[in-house]
């Protein structure tokens, strides 16, 4: 074995047999001295009692020898080893006098109590010595082979058969010995070699999770910064949007939106992986009609299925299950959008039935199916079957990523089963619960329209009773001069008062100005992000208290690290994520500004 590896087994057996150190020195001189007082009284002799008190002068030197502790190097393990089979060594010679002392032809009951006595403190040593081969056969040999050989020297009958017979125990001892201390030696060999594979996991572990820390910052960091031109684009997109209505560059207009909320759905898909791996979104659980829901799914995917003619069929239950409502439609038109994407004829339907207490959601697929060793993994983040050129049509490969997760947080486990070239089954298992009427008029609206549309990590209702003004004015804060021109512009063109600042202190100005009082501001729009470290949720904040402000607090982020979503969530501020679309921005400050929502967006 290598050589560090032997060191730590063997330090292993060297603090095994020191353990026993104090107990095996009394045990051993112990029964040397009864051995002697014995003797002694069976026949007094001067020299017994010479043999006694050195067999005790003994003991009591070897107990007060240093020993083995567990401060003791690695490096120092074999010497402490040696020292020990030695000292053992020394011991069974000393008692090695014995039998030549005690032993004669016309006594044979002090020869049997000697022989038992020899044969008992080796069947002892045995047990405590196995850890150290050197040490067990350096205490058994001495002792044995002069009892033995002093039982012969007698020459009768029935001093040959004890010497035989202690032969015979002697070659079983150290048979056995030899077994346990190989027994003793892989145990150890195998402990340490399982601590290092654990190491060596650990090690790996905490680099995947390292790994995984710096992807999501990554991640983090790199939304934000598409999200920001992006977020710029969006808003001078809407704007010439609106400005164009009329004119015959409408359609490019329109085709340039389309794709900038094409991208911006794909970062808003990454951003949901983030929310729910940071674990801001918090079920909220309801009685849900399957029915209500199913037809929202219908109409949600009847145009893209007609498109690819394919047939949708969406099946009645009349079922009601125990979820959220939101985040069971996300997971529902995942699972829809990814079957409709993997099947080229035939149709996707969508049913449900009782079973028990519990309801089968199932999506069920005519398309190109999943091969079994690829099933596990369909749930992995940007896997897609069948698609090694990652063509975009089919997505971004996170779809089923956020069903898994979402599946986790709901408690509602999704089962997948498939057959290439026949199709794919996806399960979902939901709690039954009875029709409850009062919620029939429950919106089954989309997870993305809920974050669109207003705050999905702390979704918050504001309201202007006191605003005095069909619009009021908005207090727009970004660092970015791009931004503030951007939205200033959108916001303008449809009929708003903007003033922008760049940052806290030009705010503190704006809203220091006179003319405060008859035209207040109603709202504050705040990056998240700003500039020398400041964010946006802290700044509205300390605005609010230092001129008492009703206007409440909107934020507008692109940030996806956990960290900040928690803290965003725990402040309970509404949020616009990146990039925001025009008529979401627009319908979410219409909740703020009496008038503003008849307004054509």
């Amino acid at each position: 074995m290598p050589g560090d590896l032997g060191l730590r087994v063997l330090r292993e057996h060297v603090a095994s047999v020191y353990a026993a150190y104090n107990a095996s020195i009394l045990v051993h001189f112990g029964l040397g001295a009864a051995l002697g007082i014995v003797m002694y009284v069976h026949r007094p002799r001067w020299w017994i009692l010479a043999w006694m008190a050195a067999h005790l002068s003994f003991g009591l030197a070897l107990f007060l020898m240093p020993r083995w502790h567990a401060d003791v190097p690695l490096q120092d393990t074999t010497r402490w080893a040696r020292r020990h089979s030695r000292t053992v060594t020394l011991v069974s010679m000393a008692t090695a006098t014995a039998p030549w002392l005690f032993i004669s032809a016309d006594d044979l009951p002090t020869t049997s109590v000697l022989t038992v006595v020899i044969i008992g403190s080796c069947a002892r040593a045995m047990q405590l010595l196995w850890p150290l081969k050197p040490a067990l056969y350096g205490y058994t040999l001495p002792m044995m082979a002069s009892l033995i050989a002093a039982l012969a020297w007698q020459g009768d009958a029935m001093h040959l058969f004890l010497a035989v017979f202690s032969l015979g125990y002697l070659l079983f001892t150290l048979r056995v010995g030899g077994q346990q201390h190989k027994l003793l030696t892989d145990s150890l060999v195998l402990r340490f070699e399982n601590e290092a594979l654990a190491a060596q996991l650990g090690v790996q572990i905490a680099a995947a999770e390292r790994a995984s820390a710096e992807k999501t910052r990554f991640l983090a960091t790199a939304s934000h910064d598409l999200r920001q031109p992006l977020h710029a684009i969006a808003l001078f997109g809407a704007a010439l949007e609106n400005e164009l209505r009329e004119h015959h560059g409408s359609r490019n207009a329109q085709r340039l939106m389309r794709a900038v909320n094409a991208l911006g759905n794909s970062l808003d898909t990454m951003l949901d992986v983030s929310r729910l791996d940071a674990g801001v979104i918090t079920p909220d659980i309801a009685p849900v009609s399957l029915d209500a829901m199913f037809r929202s799914l219908n109409h949600m995917f009847a145009a893209q299925a007609e498109q690819r003619a394919l047939q949708l069929r969406v099946r009645a239950s009349g079922l009601w299950v125990h979820s959220d409502p939101q985040l069971l439609y996300r997971m529902l038109s995942n699972l829809v959008d990814n079957a409709l994407k993997y099947t080229a004829q035939g149709g996707v339907s969508v049913r449900a039935r009782a079973r028990g207490g519990v309801v089968w959601i199932e999506v069920l697929d005519t398309g190109i199916g999943i091969a079994p060793e690829q099933q596990d993994r369909v749930f992995e983040e940007y896997y897609q079957v069948q698609n090694p050129g990652r063509d975009r049509a089919q997505g971004l490969g996170i779809g089923l990523s956020i069903v898994e997760r979402l599946s986790r947080l709901l408690d509602h486990p999704v089962q997948v089963t498939s057959r290439v070239g026949r199709g794919t089954r996806f399960r979902l298992q939901l709690p039954m619960v009875a029709a409850a009427p009062q919620h029939e008029q429950q919106a089954a609206a989309p997870m993305q329209q809920q974050r669109k549309a207003a705050a999905p990590i702390a979704p918050a209702a504001h309201s202007l009773q006191s605003a005095k003004a069909a619009h009021g004015r908005v207090l727009l804060i970004d660092d970015e001069a791009e931004i503030r021109e951007a939205m200033a512009r959108l916001l303008q063109g449809h009929g708003i008062a903007v003033e922008t600042a760049a940052n806290e202190a030009e705010a503190i100005d704006a809203l220091g100005r006179p003319g405060m009082q008859t035209e207040p501001f109603v709202l504050l729009l705040c990056d998240y992000r700003l500039a020398n470290g400041d964010n946006g949720l802290d700044v509205g904040q300390r605005l609010q208290r230092r001129f008492g402000l009703d206007a409440p607090l909107v934020l507008v982020t692109g940030e996806t690290a956990p960290e900040r979503l928690q803290r965003v969530r725990a402040s309970g501020v509404p949020v616009l994520f990146k990039p925001v679309n025009a008529a979401t921005l627009l319908r979410m400050l219409g909740d703020f500004m009496p008038g503003l929502a008849t307004r054509p967006a």
